[in-house]
């Protein structure tokens, strides 16, 4: 489960700087019950974003069933997905 207070507050963070390359590794000593993975927002297909930013977009993940897949339930989300996007 991934909480509203827990979501604003990494996107909060996430806002107010560059993501850096190791993003993922240094939310995940800053929340270690969340699985964070980071890509490239276009690497997202067919999910919609709980957080959207001129920078980066968050998803939601949930493992439960043993797969991965997109969710919009906090209460499932076992982890978040930082989409980087690009400048063009």
């Amino acid at each position: 489960m991934i909480s509203q207070q827990q979501l604003q507050e990494i996107g909060a963070w996430l806002g107010s700087q560059p993501i850096a390359s190791d993003v993922d590794q240094q939310l995940r000593k800053r929340y270690g019950d969340i699985h964070f993975t980071h890509c490239m927002d276009d690497d997202v297909i067919g999910a919609r974003p709980v957080y959207e930013h001129a920078g980066f977009n968050l998803y939601l993940v949930d493992s439960s069933n043993h797969c991965l897949s997109f969710t919009q339930d906090m209460a499932v989300a076992s982890g978040l997905v930082v989409a980087e996007i690009e400048d063009v």
